[in-house]
């Protein structure tokens, strides 16, 4: 063969090669696509160069293992990514001083590409998918809310608000996320009732979804509330909408929703909210907990159990002070009780399906669980409150505890409620002070539970009743191990050699574990755990703000703390808190 032909066959075989790899190239971009299970998102929506692009690659068939960037000039490399779940299980990471031009980002395991996308950074035109409320965009809600709230576990977390929350960017993947610094300028302060509503609707607004809400009644102490027909929110669909239209829908939901909103029968049709089964796949993050008086909390975080340590399921809620704070689940958080007036447990939103016309709320009998999504069920409304919590343990520590790390939990767990009533009762101080002269007006009867104004916002009768719940909850354990001894991991030793063990460890940790709080004098008081529990009395009528901070964490006139006193509820509200102290010694809310 010549010189000349060598060449030329060269040349051809060549110029096939870069064809075929050509159409390799081109095949593996049309192959780019998302996964069935898993999905990748990308914010802001219009990306810009130099501004980090974030990105969150969520699954709903198990954990993902990486998640690989390609920029545009075709350098790969991998994402340094947080992981959370699940499920959903989520891999989160920033692409720092990104490019102009298209990333590809492909989510993996095993080896294999479970979701590609790719994002342009610097173009002007990227428009939203149309979104629906289906798998993928509920296990992005979940996952956003889940790295909304994330601290490690032995962290504690409270904010002053919700604002701090969203405003922030490191937590907060939807911050900004339409490119109109529209977070810059947004007010969060919803309360305990409001916080799934306004969370929901604030996810919507950025994505363009439609929400629901509906006018519920407060029900009575023989029925739930019921709800009228929902109001429908489409306003964000299709182009973004300003901050104001959000402003506006926002307003109109807090103002129509309330604590009996998620308090609905468990079997009820017209309701916002549907209970689940009480299974680790069905309990989300974003799932909320209606308990029986109307408190409402949202689960943010499972906690595996591991060798040595205890599972733990978190949840956050907000108060009438608009405070947000992390709490685990426990007894003392998380009450539940068979009532009639109330269907509580673990309940999720009822999904909204688009249709030609707009949008429907799907029926209890269409949530089966095959779109993936947690399943209507009915099995918490035949729990007892004991089977109920037990059944919750065993999903939180499947393998059993310890009893002594059952009671550390549970110890654990008090602490944190007793901050929590450090920061509200100083909330409730701060407000009279600046008021001075100002008495605020005590309601009558279990209204002092659910009213409006300055009491519902600075008073903590709710917060005290759990408190004082919490307080049995934890020196009751040792005869828990007694009764209920398959829930702990004995190796051994008798129930009562366990139980007896626990006592003497409560003993001890009775005048080890201690909260501070601040008198009326501005000097720091350090009360015993044990001190409280002394106290049990003092706190059974601690809840009016208009008594002095001494008062409110128990004090009597001739305790060492109560010398820097200098006020007291007026006579007449001591003499109604008297009247409904058996409420709060026997921890037994009264029926409406």
């Amino acid at each position: 063969m010549s010189a000349q032909r060598f060449l030329s066959s060269r040349w051809l075989l060549a110029l096939a090669l870069g064809g075929l790899l050509a159409a390799a190239d081109a095949n593996a971009a049309d192959d780019c696509r998302q996964g069935r299970e898993t999905h990748i998102w990308t914010a802001p929506l219009n990306p810009q160069p130099g501004s980090p692009l974030e990105v969150f690659a969520i699954a709903t068939d198990g954990a993902l293992e990486q998640v690989l960037i390609t920029d545009p000039k075709g350098r790969q490399s991998r994402l340094r990514t947080e992981a959370h779940g699940g499920p959903p299980w989520s891999l989160y990471g920033t692409q720092f001083r990104p490019v102009a031009g298209t990333y590809r980002i492909e989510a993996g395991r095993y080896g294999q590409v479970a979701a590609c996308a790719e994002v342009t950074v610097g173009g002007r035109d990227n428009r939203r998918e149309q979104a629906d409320w289906d798998l993928p965009t509920e296990a992005l809600y979940s996952a956003w809310i889940e790295h909304l709230f994330a601290a490690p576990p032995d962290a504690s977390m409270s904010f002053d608000s919700l604002g701090p929350v969203l405003g922030d960017p490191a937590r907060n993947f939807l911050f900004n996320y339409l490119g109109a610094n529209e977070d810059n300028r947004l007010t969060a302060e919803p309360d305990c009732a409001d916080l799934p509503y306004f969370l929901r609707t604030y996810f919507a607004w950025k994505l363009g979804l439609p929400v629901s809400y509906r006018s519920c009644s407060r029900g009575s102490r023989s029925a739930p509330p019921s709800c009228q027909s929902p109001i429908m929110e489409a306003r964000f669909m299709d182009d973004p909408a300003p901050l104001a239209t959000f402003r506006e829908s926002a307003r109109r939901l807090v103002n129509t929703v309330h604590s009996g909103s998620a308090r609905t029968a468990l079997n009820a049709e017209s309701t916002d909210f549907y209970p689940v089964p009480l299974d680790r796949n069905a309990l989300w993050p974003g799932t909320l907990y209606a308990d029986p008086y109307g408190h409402v909390m949202i689960l943010v975080e499972w906690v595996p159990q591991r060798a040595g340590q205890s599972g733990i399921l978190f949840a956050v809620d907000a108060q009438p002070d608009n405070s947000v704070s992390r709490k685990r689940f426990w007894e003392g958080n998380f009450l539940f009780a068979n009532t009639p007036s109330a269907g509580p447990g673990f309940k999720t939103f009822r999904p909204l399906e688009r249709t030609a016309t707009g949008s429907r709320l799907l029926s209890n009998r269409e949530l089966d669980g095959r779109n993936g999504l947690p399943r209507f069920s009915l099995e918490q409304a035949s729990l007892t409150p004991d089977d109920f919590y037990a059944r919750v343990e065993r999903l939180i520590n499947p393998y059993g505890l310890d009893p002594q790390a059952a009671y550390t939990a549970t110890l654990d767990a008090l602490m944190e409620q007793m901050e929590a009533r450090v920061n509200s009762v100083n909330n409730g101080e701060r407000y009279v002070r600046d008021h001075p002269g100002t008495t605020i007006p005590m309601p009558s009867g279990p209204a002092i539970f659910e009213t409006t104004g300055p009491w519902e916002d600075y008073a903590t009768p709710s917060r005290d009743m759990r408190l004082l719940i919490a307080m049995k909850v934890l020196e009751a354990l040792p005869e828990r191990v007694r009764r209920y001894p398959n829930l702990y991991r004995l190796n051994g030793e008798t129930p009562e050699g366990a139980a007896a063990r626990i006592e003497r460890l409560h003993a001890q940790k009775l005048e080890e574990r201690s909260i501070s709080y601040r008198r009326s004098d501005g000097s720091d008081w350090r009360l015993s755990l044990g001190d409280i529990y002394r106290r049990r009395a003092g706190l059974e009528v601690g809840y009016n703000p208009n008594d002095c901070i001494e008062r409110r964490w128990g004090a009597t006139a001739d305790s060492p703390d109560a010398t820097t006193c200098q006020r007291r509820a007026p006579r007449a509200q001591q003499t109604k808190m008297e009247s409904y102290r058996a409420w709060f010694r026997d921890t037994v809310r009264p029926p409406r």
